[in-house]
C-alpha cells in the first residue's frame, strides 16, 4: 500500500500528491513515470513523476480531474492509499545521458503547456542541481490555470505568457518563442516541449523556423503503460514506435503529429481509454 503523505489543489481539477514510495524514489529520474492504481478495481493509469525524494521516500504526481479514473484518484485524501504505484518506467530525459563538460555548454528552452509544467519541473530542476539555469516558458489560457510557477522559479528562468493576457505575456507559447529568439536576440541548442499534442506540434515548427532540436513528450497517449495494449503507437521518423517503451521523450521534428492527434481523438469519447484521462502525466 501506498499512503498520501499530502494533497493540494494547484488550479481547478488539477490536483498534486506527495506518495510514499521509497524504491520508486530511489530509482525515479527526470522524464520517467510510474503506474498507479487505486484499488483492485482501478484502472492502470500512467502518470508521470513530477518530484522524486529519496531521502523521505517520497514521488510527486500532478493529475487533472478529466475522466472517471483521474476524478477518482483526485478524490482520494492524505492518509489514504493507492494499491499499486509502479515504476519508474520510461526512459529518462536523454539530458542525463550527456557528459557534464557538454551538458554545461547547452543552452536549453523549455516550453511547457497548461498541466505540462508539473514533468517540465524535475528535468529544470535537474539542471538546477547541475549549475545549469535552463529559460522556462510557461503557458496558459489565462492566469488561474498557472501551476507549478513558484517552484519553477526556484530553479529557472520562467516567462510566462497566457492567451488572455492576465499575466505575462499576451499570447500563446509559440508567439512567446518568437519574441525571445527572433526579437530578445536569445540563442538555443535544443528545446524541449511538454504539453497539449496541437501546442507540441506548433511549437516543434516554429523551433524548426529557427534551427533548433526539439524534444517532445508524447506521455498523454500512453493507455497501458506497459506496450501491450498499443494505443501509444506513434511514428517516429517513418518508424512504428511504443510512447511507454521507446520513450516517453522523441525528436519532436520526426513526430508523426497528425497521426498522433487521430489516435488520441480514437479514444476521446471513451472514458475508460481516454487518454486525456491521463493528462496529467500529464502533459497538458
Amino acid at each position: 500500500m501506498f499512503e498520501i503523505l499530502t494533497k493540494r489543489e494547484l488550479a481547478p481539477n488539477i490536483v498534486e500528491m506527495k506518495v510514499k514510495a521509497p524504491a520508486v524514489a530511489m530509482s525515479a529520474k527526470p522524464g520517467q513515470f510510474i503506474i498507479v492504481r487505486t484499488d483492485r478495481y482501478g484502472e492502470r493509469i500512467p502518470l508521470t513523476i513530477c518530484d522524486y525524494d529519496p531521502k523521505d521516500g517520497s514521488v510527486t504526481i500532478v493529475t487533472q480531474s478529466i475522466g472517471i479514473s483521474t476524478c477518482k484518484i483526485n478524490s482520494m485524501d492524505a492518509g489514504e492509499c493507492f494499491d499499486d504505484f509502479a515504476g519508474p518506467l520510461g526512459n529518462p530525459s536523454d539530458l542525463l545521458e550527456m557528459a557534464p563538460e557538454e551538458l554545461k555548454k547547452q543552452k536549453i528552452l523549455f516550453v511547457a503547456g497548461g498541466v505540462g509544467t508539473a514533468p517540465v519541473y524535475p528535468q529544470v530542476k535537474w539542471l538546477h542541481e547541475q549549475g545549469i539555469e535552463a529559460d522556462v516558458i510557461i503557458g496558459a489560457k489565462t492566469k488561474d490555470l498557472f501551476t507549478y510557477v513558484s517552484e519553477m522559479k526556484n530553479v529557472g528562468n520562467v516567462y510566462l505568457c497566457t492567451d488572455d493576457g492576465s499575466e505575462g505575456f499576451h499570447g500563446n507559447v509559440t508567439l512567446l518563442m518568437r519574441d525571445l529568439i527572433g526579437n530578445q536576440g536569445k540563442k538555443y541548442d535544443r528545446c524541449i516541449i511538454i504539453g497539449p499534442m496541437i501546442m507540441m506540434k506548433f511549437a516543434t515548427l516554429t523551433a524548426k523556423e529557427f534551427g533548433l532540436p526539439a524534444i517532445v513528450s508524447l506521455n498523454a497517449l500512453m493507455v497501458d503503460g506497459t506496450g501491450m495494449c498499443g494505443a501509444c503507437r506513434v511514428s517516429i521518423g517513418g518508424e512504428t514506435k511504443f510512447t511507454c517503451v521507446d520513450g516517453p521523450e522523441f525528436d519532436g521534428h520526426k513526430v508523426d503529429f497528425d497521426e498522433a492527434m487521430r489516435r488520441q481523438n480514437m479514444y476521446r469519447n471513451n472514458p475508460k481509454t481516454n487518454p486525456e484521462t491521463h493528462k496529467c502525466e500529464c502533459h497538458g
